[in-house]
């Protein structure tokens, strides 16, 4: 039976990270003798594209000799050693198949784990050909106020605005919609990833699918670690103030313009959200710590992408719209939008 694998992000990682020492050591021989270092070529998104192809037959071929070696019959040490060879020509095999000598296949998986943008292009291209949730980057959140109320337009399309950026009167210490958003998502993340380390551990998984649940939306859980304010409200007030902004007699075309890309962005967020929800009511229905841990890693590479947002249809690139974009993309378009209000 043909077998599609669906590997956690963190699996993944793992997978790559495995052969590094080697490969750096074998990097450094090959320019040890020359008096100056020749600049590497990064690999070009169709040899990325083979690797997340290959990685992905290569571990339904691991996944099978991992299971036939488990087997209570090949537990020999000859069995193994068997088994061991036997992988050994199957992966040698793909590779070959690519077109690739296994020095150049152990060189491009180097490239792709050493450099972030490619690695980025890589995890998008496995998301898309698996479903899987792609791991979103580690981003900064916008600091509390980061666009002082002096230097918003003037009426109500700078009260809006600065509902999202600067102050609102519902939210905690009175931040501005997408500060707090920031604050929540990161609850969420760490929480998700917390959830990860105990994959044995259902009450353990479970407790940390709350804390998260209690971030994004603190209506279906009422008590946790976050801002009890909720991400779902907050990135949801985001995207209404700042098109309530672009709808006022006063605004600009420059704020009209980044409100359509601020709104969408904000909306990726809430998709996601719901998508994490969704995940969360499975977890806490699980009755088994193996079917919990498996939706546990989606839910941490989705909370991932809450800030970051995720570039879904591979190019390389996080988008505001198309369902790609998170609360970096509406913070970088708010920025945007306010570098084009400045007057001279």
């Amino acid at each position: 039976m043909t077998r599609t694998p669906s590997l956690p992000s963190y699996a993944a990682a793992a997978m790559l990270a495995l052969m590094l020492p080697a490969l750096a050591a074998a990097q450094s021989a090959t320019g040890s003798g020359s008096a100056a270092a020749a600049p590497t070529r990064l690999p070009s998104l169709a040899e990325v594209r083979q690797l997340a192809e290959m990685h992905l037959t290569l571990s339904a071929v691991h996944d099978s000799a991992d299971a036939k070696a488990a087997q209570a019959k090949n537990k020999t040490p000859d069995a193994q050693l068997e088994l061991a060879k036997l992988k050994r020509e199957a992966v040698s095999r793909v590779i070959k198949e690519r077109g690739l000598t296994d020095e150049q296949y152990q060189r491009l998986r180097f490239l792709v784990s050493s450099n972030a943008e490619v690695r980025a292009q890589f995890d998008s291209i496995v998301g898309k050909l698996t479903g899987a949730p792609v791991p979103g980057r580690v981003v900064a959140a916008a600091a509390s106020g980061f666009v002082p109320a002096a230097q918003l337009p003037a009426g109500l399309v700078g009260t809006h605005i600065g509902h999202v950026t600067t102050s609102y009167v519902d939210t905690p210490e009175k931040a501005g919609l997408l500060v707090v958003a920031f604050a929540e998502a990161a609850v969420a993340s760490q929480h998700a990833t917390l959830a990860t380390r105990t994959p044995t551990d259902l009450a353990a998984m479970k407790l940390h699918a709350g804390h998260v649940l209690h971030a994004l939306d603190p209506s279906l859980q009422a008590t946790g670690p976050g801002k009890g304010f909720g991400l779902r409200k907050a990135a949801g007030g985001v995207a209404q103030h700042i098109e309530l902004a672009a709808k006022e007699n006063g605004a600009s075309g420059n704020v009209k313009i980044h409100a359509t890309h601020i709104a969408a962005a904000a909306r990726g967020t809430l998709s996601r959200v719901d998508q994490a929800v969704a995940l969360i009511k499975q977890i806490q229905e699980a009755t088994e710590a193996k079917a919990a841990a498996s939706l546990i890693a989606q839910l941490a590479s989705l909370c991932s992408q809450l800030a970051s947002g995720a570039d879904s249809n591979a190019d390389g690139r996080v988008d505001w719209g198309n369902g790609e974009g998170g609360l970096q993309q509406a913070e970088e378009h708010v920025k945007l939008m306010m570098a084009g209000e400045r007057r001279p």
